[in-house]
């Protein structure tokens, strides 16, 4: 048994003395060819008996005072004769138990009290060691690295130490100061969440995000019952709403977001109605060849653009982009309602063009516009339009935006007449507690006023120019979420008075369309249209990415203008020939109309 002690014990000696011989190698390999004045302080931590293993802990220079070589050599040499004295001392005090006892009780005894000091020993250099680790990791946290590098290297190697058994030599880092990286400027309206905003998706994550791509996926889906049920089941009058008392995918967009080293692009596809119904409000596509609104009828917005960084940002961008003149979204997810009133449902969703956006501070945008005409894939004469927006938000419960639009030429063949408008909207959210049984009030109110000069009509009025051609409209809307924003609630309405009828759609007739015109819906100057509407629009919003909705709307016009009970479509169907009048039959047309409309729209 004294035997195994002694065994035991030598082995111990020889690789407490084989480590000591190994440390030394290593501070003299660390410390080799080392600057002058760039200085290390080590020490010994987490020594594990049974595996005869620890940490040399290499300090963070600038954490530390600088120690002269002197001082480090006369430390270690102390610790290793300690060490080196405690083996001796171990072994002689184990011969003399073995001689005076013989295996007696009392010599067991002190066999097993050697082991204790040493534990008791080791014990209080792990507290020691506890003890410089705390430290260590104040004087980290009050140095406050500049940057997420070196908070990693302050920390390194203490993360090191609580993670690892054996032993590690973490290297220096460099001798320069880190150099502080530069403040980034907040995005622009990042300062407060705007997803109340009607016109705004209320999403505030993305469902995935990347680098490179932020993907976009869209889904509207309705049912809608016109209580005139034609018997077309064709309702006209509206950019949104297009069939009765059938469930119809009004669109489905599929693109996303491309950004990298401030290169930008965006698409976003439309498949369903949209593809249809948007592209035969625009007449441009009659002048001239090459099809535009087939080549566009599936796009909803495509354009490339750069980002350059100045002032708080400034993009270029060019191609098909929304243009949110009337308030509302060309998307129903990011509205309010789902029919919105005329100033928004007859003005443009889209230009086509190029834009600039400048963004002197992170609450106002100013945004130029030169495009090809009034939501127009080509021009309708020989010059472009010109136009621009902008958004002034100063704080997170108050938005406003402006929309100008000026010189275009957009009656089809007519060059002579150019058009100006001027569309303008206030939302203030002036209720918010999350916590209560209304979580959210705001509401919006929108102002639309332009003319048609020149081609025989005047702004002025009638005249010897020609008979007004005007347009002058407004709406309002009031919204209320309940229970924690899960539910919500929307009243608003509108009026219009558009002489000439520049901007009211077309009702499909026989298949009519903004190019062809209809001999039972002319579009003369000076003919008088007028047109109220409210609504009422009840949400269920159970995710962010998705929004049940139901609405009731009243619509009315002083002519007649929505399709009754008999339909717009002639008997065995269109006749190839919309502009002609089909012998023996005329449209039903009503000048009022009730609607229910049950949507699903889901936006991720």
């Amino acid at each position: 048994m004294i035997t195994i002690v002694r065994f035991t014990l030598g082995v111990l000696c020889a690789a407490g003395v084989l480590f000591w011989l190994r440390f030394l190698a290593a501070v003299v390999k660390e410390t080799r060819g080392r600057q002058p004045g760039l200085v290390k302080a080590y020490y010994f931590a987490k020594f594990i008996p049974s595996q005869r293993r620890g940490e040399i802990i290499v300090m963070n220079p600038d954490a530390v005072k600088p120690k002269s070589p002197v001082k480090v050599g006369k430390r270690m040499a102390l610790v290793l004769g300690a060490v080196l004295g405690l083996a001796v001392s171990l072994q002689s005090q184990q011969s003399t138990s073995a001689a005076d006892s013989s295996g007696s009780v009392p010599a067991a005894a002190d066999n097993r009290q050697v082991p204790q000091q040493v534990l008791q020993e080791l014990d209080a250099m792990k507290k020691r060691i506890a003890q410089l680790e705390n430290e260590l990791r104040q004087h980290a946290d009050a140095q406050q690295p500049d940057t997420v590098a070196d908070t990693a290297r302050a920390t390194a190697p203490l993360s090191s130490a609580a993670t690892t058994g054996s032993m590690a030599v973490v290297s220096e880092s460099s001798a320069s100061p880190a150099t502080p990286e530069k403040k980034q400027k907040p995005d622009p309206f990042a300062f407060a969440d705007f997803t109340w905003l009607n016109g705004n998706a209320r999403t505030k994550t993305p469902a995935f995000d990347s680098k490179f791509f932020t993907p976009e996926i869209r889904a509207d889906v309705d049912y809608i019952w016109d209580m005139n049920n034609p018997k077309d089941d064709t309702i006209g009058g509206s950019s949104e709403v297009f069939r009765s008392k059938e469930v119809q995918l009004t669109q489905l967009g599929v693109g996303g977001d491309f950004h990298y080293d401030n290169v930008q692009a965006r698409l976003m596809t439309q498949f369903g109605m949209y593809s249809q119904t948007t592209p035969r409000n625009d007449a441009s596509p009659a002048r001239g060849q090459w099809n535009l609104d087939n080549a566009y009828r599936y796009v909803s917005e495509a354009y490339g653009g750069y980002h350059f960084n100045a002032l708080d940002g400034v993009n270029v961008q060019a191609g098909i982009f929304m243009s949110y003149v009337g308030l509302f979204s060309y998307y129903n997810f990011d509205n309010w309602a789902y029919q919105p009133s005329y100033v928004s449902s007859n003005t443009p969703w889209f230009f086509n063009g190029m834009r600039v956006q400048i963004f002197p501070n992170e609450h106002l945008k100013i945004e130029p516009w030169l495009i090809n005409g009034w939501q127009s894939y080509g021009r309708f004469n020989n010059r472009l339009g010109i136009g621009g927006q902008i958004l002034w938000r100063p704080n997170g419960w108050f938005s406003f935006v402006g929309n100008q639009y000026a010189l275009g030429a957009d009656a089809l063949n007519v060059p002579g007449r150019i058009r100006y408008h001027t569309d303008d909207s206030i939302q203030v959210k002036y209720y918010d507690n999350p916590g209560a049984f209304i979580s959210k009030a705001a509401f919006s109110l929108t102002g639309d006023l332009g003319c048609e000069h020149g081609g025989g009509v005047s702004c002025a009025g009638n005249s010897a120019q020609g008979p007004k051609q005007s347009f002058i409209g407004f709406m309002a809307y009031n919204r209320l979420w309940f229970h924690k924003d899960l539910y919500g609630f929307t009243l608003g309405g509108g009026e219009i008075n558009n002489p000439g009828r520049y901007l009211v759609l077309l009702p499909p007739i026989n298949g009519a369309t903004a190019a062809t015109g209809t001999p039972y819906f002319t579009e003369n100057p000076g003919d008088p249209y007028k047109a109220w509407d409210m609504s009422g629009t009840f949400d269920y919003m159970p995710s962010q990415y998705v929004t049940f909705r139901w609405e009731f709307n009243h619509r009315a016009a002083n002519v007649p203008y929505f399709s009754g009970s008999g339909g717009v479509t002639p008997p065995g169907g269109n006749n190839g020939n919309p502009a002609a009048k089909v012998p023996g039959w005329s449209p039903d047309l009503v000048k009022d109309e009730n609607r229910f409309n049950i949507a699903l729209l889901v936006k991720f």
